[in-house]
Formats: structure tokens, C-alpha cells, sequence
């Protein structure tokens, strides 16, 4: 089955690395991804799917292809969106095209095994969360499992992600001449003194918790008192209740800034919030394998120590879900760099088209045809619940 899927990609691997370098070239931001998913569907329309687009978000999109036979549903997760300044430094370029590569060589076997392929193109992933979104909107309820890679300097079969909440902060002061500053009441100064609270509060935080922050607006002329200030924050925790209890505190610490300068505070949720990440094991050591088996080398575990987020949180909540890495730059190349984006369109990206859309086809074959695999990987899901 290896050497089917890879020939399967490899008859295709001139579109696909063209895909990514149109990717490249032309990048977009979450939620204007207007041409990138236009990009997408006409390919996966060419490659035999039925295509929805747009699907529950302007720039999403559903391709699915359905055997006569019936069988397991599997969903591969594009993403496509990109970041500013630096273009696809996350590489999101790559993982819909690896996630097409791989949906299009399982569809050649798939009136055999039985079952049915869908391919979610899921957009902003970096800031308003599509998968969030899709989830919301029961995209994923009849989905067996869920699959995708994510370039990284690191051949990985997973990596635990902390949940994110946003929270902007905003304050509302009294305009006066800076000559005669007891006229007015600074939005600025308990912006200021809400930025020092809350880096006080870090070190009374829980092992693997991080915030983060600035201060977007703060006046624009120093003879001003400014009437306005606002600040946004994450707060990301390895679970949601525990990062929404950091940002509770943030906030009382917000008020009593305000109350101290004499100013109105007002505070909401600005983006996105993404849940952790649950880890399948059964996954991830199957992922390992097939990794294996298709040469990888220095093959990393499960990454325990959560760091960033991502809305693949979300559906991990709702079916088995892996997310793994695969290498295509040096540990010395950073992630969101123009760096990392440049490492898609060369060789280690195009190796990645091919071994990444043959393990995640690979992955899903043994789903549909190991029913004790099948088993397994929903009894863990189960579990967690």
C-alpha cells in the first residue's frame, strides 16, 4: 500500500507543488483567504470530490468523496491561512496541500476498503479559529477521525497545545491640556498600571501558563491626557477553566486600575478562544510506525510540555483527532519566520508533500481496515471524555 499511495502522489506532485507555491506566493490572512480556498476547491474538484463552498465560514470549504461501501468517515484538515509580514511562516501553505495529497491517494483504494473521505478546509487558524467555528456548527459529529501534519524542524507524532483566551481591555478617561493634568483622567495611566499588575500576577501562575499582552492605543500627542487606552491579552493555560481563571484575576486587577485613575474600564473577548488539545495515543504510536516505515528519522514522542494553541483543540473534543509534525527546516530555523516559509517551496517541503500524504494516507487505511485499531483509538477517545 506504501508504494500505491506514493505513486499516487508522486503522478500528482506537479500540482501539489505548484499548489504551495501559488500558496507562497499569494499569501492571505485568516478569514480573507478568498483566492488561497478558490485555489484549493478547484484542485480538489479536478481530483473526483464533491465540493461545498463556502462551507459555515466565507473562506471554508468541504470536499468529500463517498464509497459504494460503507465504512469509517475520515476527516483531513487543511489549513491555508497566512501571517503578516512574514507570509506562510507557519506553513500553512503545506498542510492543506499534504491533507489533499493524502485524501486523493486513500480515494484511489477507498471503493475497496470502504468508507467515506472528507476534507475540511478550515481558515484562520492563526486568529479566529475555523475549526472552532466548524465545530460550533457540528462539522465534525460524524466524523471518525480526524488527521493532519504541521511542518516543524522535527519529525513528531503529536504535541500538547494550552487553551487560549483573549481579553481586551479598554478605558474610558477625560481629555485635558498635558499643562493641566488634574482637568483630566488618564485611560493611560490605568492601562499602564494594569500592565504592571498583571506581569506581577505571572509568577503566582501555574506551571506551563503564559501571558502575553500589549497596549494597542494610548494616546497620540504627549501634551494630551488621553481619554482612551485598550490592551489585549492572552492567557493561555494547559486547560480552559484554569486560563479563564488567570484572565478573572487579570481583570480585577483591570478594575482596580480603573478605580485608582478615575476612569471607566469595560473588557470583552476579542478572538477566538481555543481549548487544549487532547492527545490520542493509539494515534500517535501508529503514527510513529508508519513514520518508520517510511524512513523518518529521529522520530520524536508526544511532546508533553504544552506552549502555543490552536483550534485543532476543538475538534479534538469532538472525534479522535492527531496532529503531528513533520520536518522540513533545521532546529535553527524559527516557527512564523520568513525562514520557515521558505523552507515549504524547497526540497525538504516537496519530501514533505510526499511522505506526510502518504503517512496521513497510511494512517487512515489502517483506521478503515483494523477494526481492533478502530476500536482502540475510540475507546481512548471515550475515556477522556
Amino acid at each position: 500500500m506504501k508504494e500505491k499511495f506514493e505513486r499516487n502522489i508522486e503522478f500528482h506532485l506537479k500540482d501539489y507543488k505548484a499548489m504551495v507555491k501559488d500558496l507562497f506566493d499569494h499569501p492571505e490572512v485568516g478569514n480573507q483567504e478568498f483566492q488561497s480556498s478558490k485555489k484549493l476547491t478547484d484542485l480538489i474538484k479536478k481530483m473526483g470530490f464533491a465540493v461545498e463552498y463556502p462551507y459555515i465560514c466565507p473562506t471554508g470549504f468541504k470536499g468529500e468523496y463517498k464509497a459504494a461501501k460503507a465504512g469509517p468517515t475520515i476527516g483531513f484538515l487543511c489549513e491555508y491561512d497566512a501571517l503578516p509580514e512574514v507570509g506562510h511562516g507557519c506553513g500553512h501553505n503545506l498542510i492543506g496541500v499534504m491533507s489533499i495529497a493524502a485524501a486523493v491517494a486513500l480515494k484511489e483504494v477507498i471503493e475497496d476498503i470502504g468508507g467515506k473521505i472528507v476534507l475540511f478546509g478550515t481558515p484562520a487558524e492563526e486568529n479566529f479559529g475555523g475549526k472552532v467555528e466548524f465545530a460550533n456548527h457540528h462539522a465534525f459529529d460524524q466524523v471518525d477521525v480526524a488527521m493532519m501534519l504541521h511542518p516543524a524542524t522535527c519529525n513528531q507524532v503529536g504535541a500538547r497545545t494550552n487553551a487560549l483566551y483573549p481579553v481586551k481591555f479598554e478605558f474610558f478617561g477625560v481629555n485635558a491640556h498635558g499643562a493641566k493634568p488634574f482637568e483630566g483622567r488618564s485611560a493611560l495611566d490605568a492601562a499602564v498600571l494594569t500592565y504592571t499588575g498583571i506581569s506581577m500576577l505571572r509568577q503566582y501562575c501555574k506551571p506551563n501558563t503564559y501571558i502575553h499582552g500589549v497596549i494597542k492605543n494610548g494616546g497620540s500627542a504627549a501634551n494630551v491626557i488621553p481619554a482612551y487606552a485598550s490592551m489585549e491579552y492572552y492567557f493561555r493555560a494547559p486547560n480552559m477553566n484554569y486560563a479563564k481563571e488567570i484572565a478573572s484575576r487579570a481583570i480585577t486587577i483591570a478594575q482596580g486600575a480603573a478605580h485608582q485613575a478615575e476612569v471607566k474600564m469595560e473588557h470583552s473577548i476579542y478572538e477566538c478562544p481555543y481549548e487544549d488539545k487532547k492527545i490520542n495515543y493509539t494515534l500517535s504510536h501508529k503514527l510513529k510506525q508508519i513514520y518508520e516505515f517510511l524512513g523518518l528519522e529521529d522520530i520524536l514522542d508526544v511532546n508533553e510540555i504544552p506552549g502555543g494553541s490552536s483550534d485543532v483543540g476543538a475538534v479534538s473534543y469532538v472525534c479522535p483527532t492527531i496532529e503531528g509534525q513533520i520536518k522540513i527546516a533545521e532546529a535553527c530555523v524559527r516557527g512564523h519566520s520568513k525562514e520557515m516559509a521558505l523552507a515549504t517551496i524547497q526540497e525538504n517541503g516537496t519530501k514533505a508533500i510526499v511522505n506526510g500524504g502518504s503517512a496521513l494516507a497510511l494512517l487512515a487505511y489502517d483506521f478503515i481496515t483494523d477494526a481492533q485499531f478502530a476500536k482502540d483509538v475510540m475507546d481512548e477517545f471515550q475515556s477522556q471524555k
